[in-house]
């Protein structure tokens, strides 16, 4: 009896097993223009930008951007379904560098913390890498997300950027935030010798919950660059300003990212807007 008391329930859980293995070959898998999401992985994908983002992006003497690129990286157990905050990131315009060759620095730290990272580009170079071309790129390439995944519109967005990238960060939020219809949840901006978010904010002016993001400031004790009395200068700027939350935290090293301060940050921001 003893014996046939273990076939049954052997029986009974490979039957489970097996159910379960069925329901969840019957579910869909997430996809993003066609093509398979899964998490922990990263997703390079091409979509075509309409022709109002075009002229966007062509003011300036630019060519007109058809087709537009997306990096994007996913953490662990990704279902857009549920929310998921999206951290963008910007690169300075300095070295011919793009947001998609950053956006690998700050995955570590960001599939930790439950962040979808996401970087834009075209496929074309401009003659002037603007910040009005990549606005056009980036608003462009969360339609397309939002088209997808109607869901996502809800879903709070941080805005991170090192040296140059972090200036133009500034410039993108405000003017995002401006039209409205965007829940920016944190600035993250390393190695920014100059206060560009302030201008950013008096240029566009946006709504005045604006100045209740919180701001990150990651500096190097040993930034020849921005240096840390420029980084001071930088935090008092923003307080005059209004700024209600911002911090300035000081690491070790020079003119450089680090994978546990943008972690802090996350984390802060999460701490901050209970998402």
């Amino acid at each position: 009896m003893q014996f046939a008391g273990r076939s049954v329930r052997h029986t009974v859980l490979l039957g489970l097993t097996v159910f379960g293995q069925l329901l969840v070959a019957s579910c869909p898998a997430a996809t993003l223009r066609g093509q398979e999401v899964r998490g922990g992985e990263t997703l390079d994908l091409q979509f075509p930008v309409s022709s109002y983002f075009q002229e966007s992006a062509a003011q300036g003497g630019n060519p007109r951007p058809t087709t537009g690129r997306a990096l994007l990286m996913f953490p662990k157990n990704f279902d857009p379904a549920r929310s998921w905050p999206i951290l963008i990131v910007t690169s300075t315009t300095d070295f011919d560098r793009t947001s998609i060759m950053d956006a690998p620095w700050y995955r570590d730290a960001a599939m930790v913390e439950g962040w979808v990272v996401l970087a834009t580009d075209a496929t074309i170079r401009p003659r002037t890498d603007s910040v009005l071309w990549r606005l056009a790129m980036l608003t462009a390439g969360l339609q397309m997300i939002r088209d997808n995944w109607p869901q996502s519109a809800r879903w709070p967005a941080a805005f991170a950027g090192f040296s140059g990238g972090a200036k133009s960060s500034g410039f993108l939020g405000a003017m995002l935030a401006k039209n409205g219809g965007f829940k920016i949840c944190g600035f993250f901006l390393a190695g920014m010798n100059a206060d560009r978010l302030s201008a950013a904010y008096h240029d566009y002016q946006p709504p005045a919950d604006f100045l209740s993001v919180p701001v990150w400031l990651s500096s190097g004790t040993a930034d020849q660059i921005a240096r840390p009395g420029a980084e001071e200068g930088v935090f008092y700027s923003l307080k005059r300003t209004g700024f209600q939350q911002v911090r300035l935290e000081h690491f070790s090293g020079g003119h450089e990212l680090k994978g546990e301060e943008i972690q802090r940050a996350l984390h802060w921001f999460r701490e901050v807007g209970k998402f």
